[in-house]
């Protein structure tokens, strides 16, 4: 660790000010600022921690799921709202990391830091969710950028999330052995925006929509109906976990899966 200042905002709009600062870095449920201040992957001059900012919460209505951006993932998983409402949602956070980041992180973190191998990005892109922020909403389809990137400016700070509650959906990831981290994560969805199939874990770029699945389920809304569809290697991830061409095969592999656990 180095020296930093550190501050606690009491309001939203404080947050923001102390986010204009040279160097400042948000601090939600720290499951990735505070490893990478620790190699020194990063240095900020100041951290800003959102916790005071009253950003937790789920509401529920007939169309959306709405999750304050401060929401961590064991009180997603532990709704019986979002598990009446949204069971793929719970079913997806409930599988994050372990019982210990679960607790700690949030779903505003986690899309804001956008890392390749997360969860949340890839039911937020198969349902089209829209991302509420301290200034504007913005559509998951325009939110992801690349890798650790997003729409989001240096002092903008999500502050909740609203999933369109599809018909049916799914989610099946194959967890890297000893991060729990998705090498392959499969959301599919069917719902207000028609099909939809959002992969993480795979792409060199973060979460990508798989097209080709998607035109395939439109036709037919079965495991069956992906079989000959093929997923090209080209800017898929290869390492010593998996290759890019084992990384194609696992999105075949998790689509079918999550399409059949979807019914």
């Amino acid at each position: 660790m180095y020296d930093f200042a550190y501050t606690k905002p009491a309001s939203l709009a404080d947050a923001v000010r102390a986010l204009g600062g040279a160097d400042a870095k948000a601090l939600a449920g720290g499951q990735t600022l505070i490893p990478v201040l620790k190699q020194r992957l990063n240095r900020p001059s100041l951290v800003v921690d959102l916790g005071g900012l009253g950003l937790a919460g789920i509401a529920v209505s007939t169309e959306a799921v709405t999750i304050g951006a401060a929401t961590t993932h064991a009180a997603v998983a532990a709704s019986a709202r979002v598990q009446q409402a949204f069971p793929a949602l719970a079913c997806l956070a409930a599988g994050i990391g372990d019982r210990q980041v679960r607790n700690r992180g949030t779903l505003g973190g986690s899309l804001a830091n956008n890392d390749p191998a997360a969860d949340y990005p890839a039911v937020a892109l198969a349902t089209d969710a829209t991302i509420r922020t301290s200034r504007r909403t913005i559509a998951a389809d325009g939110f992801f950028q690349g890798m650790f990137t997003t729409a989001l400016e240096p002092d903008e700070i999500i502050t909740a999330v609203s999933f369109l509650i599809p018909q049916r959906a799914a989610y099946m990831k194959f967890r890297n052995p000893a991060s729990r981290h998705a090498m392959v994560g499969v959301f599919v969805a069917r719902g207000p925006q028609g099909v939809r199939v959002a992969v993480t874990g795979a792409g060199q770029d973060g979460v990508f929509r798989h097209t080709a699945f998607e035109q395939a389920l439109e036709k037919s809304w079965s495991p069956a109906a992906l079989d000959g569809v093929a997923t090209p290697t080209a800017g898929l991830n290869g390492d010593i976990h998996a290759s890019a061409a084992y990384r194609a095969h696992l999105i075949g592999v998790m689509a079918k899966r999550a399409v059949a656990l979807a019914g």
